[in-house]
């Protein structure tokens, strides 16, 4: 309607006119699965590079190209031949599908008797597409609906989706919003002749959806032409680079390719200095308030004596190992917010005791190392949830990577306890954190467990997480070149798993093994 299109300050008054539903079944976010295989490579699309520096905070937004041009304009095909190019390993692809409004009952009778417009621009939920790629731009986590266009609804399900370095929006309606062109680094208008998108269609119609070339031919001229003229071709003047004849036009892609990288030069460079920042911030300072350390009695530094020995057979290190968890995870769940409660003893006699005040308590751990802690806190708490997180190491910038995770739900609600065996620069500390807070969990509810800890590492999650409690057996003073703890345990997965180290492991990155 005019009124809602005004509301909304478009940039370009409603029309009236109509259009039947759309035969797919569910929305697809370009986003799914979570590694894209063009033909020369595979590119991670569900997960995340470092989006912060040494102090816990963001060091530069994702870098979005906007993909606008008319139904069967080949968007997505210029979108992977981008990403191909590209050859960058952190991708978004997001697809306007996923952001139809929930309609009114009036709205889906209209549907259902193929009288709701579905190309209008009040069709699209303009609000939650800006809000989503600004939570992506800064490299938060988003909740993605999923459209079922059988029903002309969401459905109960959304999907959990990670910014990236580079963010590809693409839609019929990308450039027509004000708010939205404003979080499009780089605007880039499909332009293929109408014929070849009429046969296009006619091709995907027949074929996918068992229509017949009349039922086609009518559906185009009445309501996916004039929508292209009066609300998709008049956004052309707003783009960055046009390109003719779509994914044919190979120097137009190679030219978006080339602006593309120098603008990610810089995000570049301020990866490849976060681990030299981490390791010169905090020096000399004394160990931060929220670090809580096992006392070193002589059973627990004689584990340790075992544990770290060179010499000790994988057997022996498995067992010590499992021990000092057990302390650590006690010594752990010790600093747990705790209130009186008076239970009846079987002699009918009253103890004034203590229980657990919080609502539930999850395990997380940092694989691989961290899942190796499970089995003590399973032992311990009863009924834990364990969730995990995988952060591989890219070994080209040194930098730590987020390719995978697995969340209970409704984790905002517990205490979390966040396994690694060994921290060094605490960088991978620091982006599982990072993940936690992402999905709502309060910062002073997470517990940071590590059998080993260096200062460095100490310093850096403290001073990015002032409010993370820091839990440990011990904690060494050193880090080498390599960033190894110094004197250390080595690497602790490769000695418990009995594989190979690889020779530029560091201590708190065990899931480079894996």
């Amino acid at each position: 309607s005019n009124s809602s299109a005004e509301s909304l300050d478009r940039l370009y008054p409603a029309v009236g006119s109509s259009k039947p539903p759309r035969k797919r079944t569910t929305s697809q976010c370009k986003s799914e699965p979570p590694l894209l295989r063009t033909s020369k490579r595979t590119i991670y699309t569900a997960g995340r590079p470092p989006w912060y520096n040494e102090h816990g905070t963001q060091s530069k937004e994702a870098f979005v190209i906007g993909l606008g041009g008319g139904s069967a304009s080949g968007k997505t095909t210029v979108a992977t031949m981008i990403i191909e190019a590209l050859d960058v390993p952190w991708v978004v692809l997001l697809s306007m599908d996923s952001f139809y409004k929930v309609l009114t009952k009036q709205q889906q009778e209209q549907a259902a008797s193929n009288d709701f417009n579905f190309d209008h621009p009040d069709a699209f939920d303009f609000d939650l597409i800006i809000a989503t790629l600004k939570k992506l731009k800064q490299g938060k986590s988003v909740k993605i609906p999923i459209y079922d266009f059988t029903t002309h609804s969401r459905k109960k399900e959304w999907k959990t989706l990670y910014g990236a370095n580079v963010i590809i929006f693409e839609g019929i309606m990308a450039f027509a919003d004000k708010e939205l062109l404003k979080l499009l680094d780089l605007k880039i208008f499909v332009d293929t002749d109408s014929d070849i998108r009429l046969v296009r269609r006619l091709r995907r119609d027949i074929s996918e959806r068992g229509r017949d070339i009349e039922g086609v031919i009518k559906q185009y001229n009445k309501f996916v032409k004039p929508a292209f003229d009066q609300y998709i071709q008049p956004t052309m003047r707003l783009a960055d680079i046009v390109v003719p004849r779509g994914s044919g036009n190979t120097v137009a892609i190679d030219l978006i390719v080339q602006h593309v990288h120098s603008q990610l030069e810089e995000l570049l460079t301020l990866c490849l200095a976060f681990r030299a920042a981490l390791a010169s911030a905090h020096q000399c300072h004394p160990l931060p308030q929220t670090l809580s350390v096992l006392k070193s009695t002589p059973q627990v530094r004689g584990m340790h004596t075992i544990i770290r020995n060179k010499e000790t057979s994988r057997d022996e290190f498995i067992f010590y190992s499992k021990r000092l968890m057990r302390l650590l995870i006690e010594h752990a769940l010790s600093l747990l917010p705790f209130q009186s409660c008076t239970v009846q003893t079987p002699q009918g006699q009253d103890y004034e005791g203590r229980t657990y005040s919080g609502k539930q308590i999850t395990g997380v751990s940092i694989l691989r190392a961290g899942e190796t802690m499970e089995p003590a806190l399973r032992a311990v708490c009863k009924d834990v949830r364990i969730g995990t997180i995988l952060i591989q190491t890219n070994c080209n910038t040194g930098e730590p990577e987020l390719h995978y995770l697995r969340l209970p739900k409704d984790i905002s609600e517990d205490h979390v306890i966040l396994m690694d065996c060994t921290v060094s620069t605490g960088a991978a500390a620091m982006m599982a954190v990072r993940v936690l807070l992402d999905h709502d969990v309060p910062e002073d509810k997470i517990f940071l467990l590590s059998l080993l800890m260096a200062e460095m590492g100490v310093h850096s999650v403290a001073y990015a997480f002032p409010r993370v409690k820091i839990i440990t057996t011990a904690v060494d003073k050193k880090v080498n070149d390599l960033f190894r703890i110094i004197p250390g345990i080595g690497n602790f997965g490769d000695r418990y798993f009995g594989t190979d180290a690889p020779p530029d492991w560091s201590d708190d990155e065990d899931a480079l093994s894996t």
